[in-house]
């Protein structure tokens, strides 16, 4: 139960180094963090080992500015493999280069957080994705060193990158779309609760400035939980929001009627 415990605790942080740190963060700037929350993230997002926060951030943004065209990294036009993980396998389209050079991330390079994290990538990954989930249930309560390896580090880091790569792919394809719908991302359920608050898709591509990523309410999105909890504990400041006059205002012009 213990062992069970700790591959799950590390998957929560393996998926908020992606959620609330790479995305919400770094990508869009949507709240303020102060440098211990920064440091957590950028550890728990070498946990994640889905390329450094620079890297992640910089592909992100190209993808919101140049959605489902030639110039997005994971184009879900091309098909749900190539969108969910045949992206990974070919050269980027050259619209993703060239169109990606006029973008400025200077502001990502301008966080000492990033610039260490990207300069001991590789060694931050070993430690956190592989080393410490293995150790930790092995060390301290007796968990063989095979199982540890296998579960809590090898089919953890799988899950995390499957269910990150959802939102790409599936939350693209199978959903509604009450905020607009004459865009791809959907609202999908099934990749809410797999990757902790980010299925709100079509909400976060009408919206992206939102540090919730989705219509606040009794809604499930323990991403927008843990900053919020983080904002309580004075670790986070300037959390944006759109107004709900504006949300309604966008159900009412673009969206396709099912909320």
């Amino acid at each position: 139960f213990s062992f069970c415990l700790s591959a799950y605790f590390c998957f929560l942080v393996t998926a908020l180094g992606v959620t609330a740190g790479a995305h919400r963060l770094w990508s869009h700037r949507s709240y303020k963090a102060k440098l211990p929350l920064r440091i957590f993230l950028a550890a728990a997002n070498s946990m994640a080992f889905q390329n450094d926060i620079y890297e992640w951030s910089r592909d992100h943004r190209v993808h919101h500015k140049y959605s489902e065209t030639d110039a997005d990294p994971h184009n879900a036009r091309r098909g749900f493999f190539f969108s969910h993980i045949g992206w990974l396998f070919v050269r980027k389209h050259r619209d993703v280069i060239e169109k990606g050079r006029k973008l400025d991330f200077t502001d990502l390079l301008d966080d000492p957080v990033v610039r260490f994290q990207r300069k001991y990538y590789k060694s931050s990954v070993v430690l956190m994705c592989f080393v410490i989930p293995t150790f930790v249930p092995w060390y301290l309560w007796g968990e063989s060193l095979w199982n540890a390896y296998f579960l809590a580090s090898i089919l953890r880091y799988t899950i995390s990158l499957n269910v990150t790569w959802l939102v790409n792919s599936a939350a693209h394809m199978y959903g509604n779309r009450p905020y607009d719908k004459y865009i791809n991302p959907r609202q999908n359920t099934f990749v809410t609760l797999g990757a902790i608050g980010e299925g709100f898709h079509n909400y976060h591509h009408t919206f992206p400035f939102d540090y919730s990523a989705s219509e606040l309410g009794l809604k499930f999105n323990p991403t927008t939980w843990f900053i919020d909890f983080m904002f309580w504990l004075g670790l986070v400041t300037d959390r944006k929001q759109a107004p709900k006059e504006m949300i309604q205002a966008r159900k009412e012009r673009t969206g396709d009627g099912s909320a």
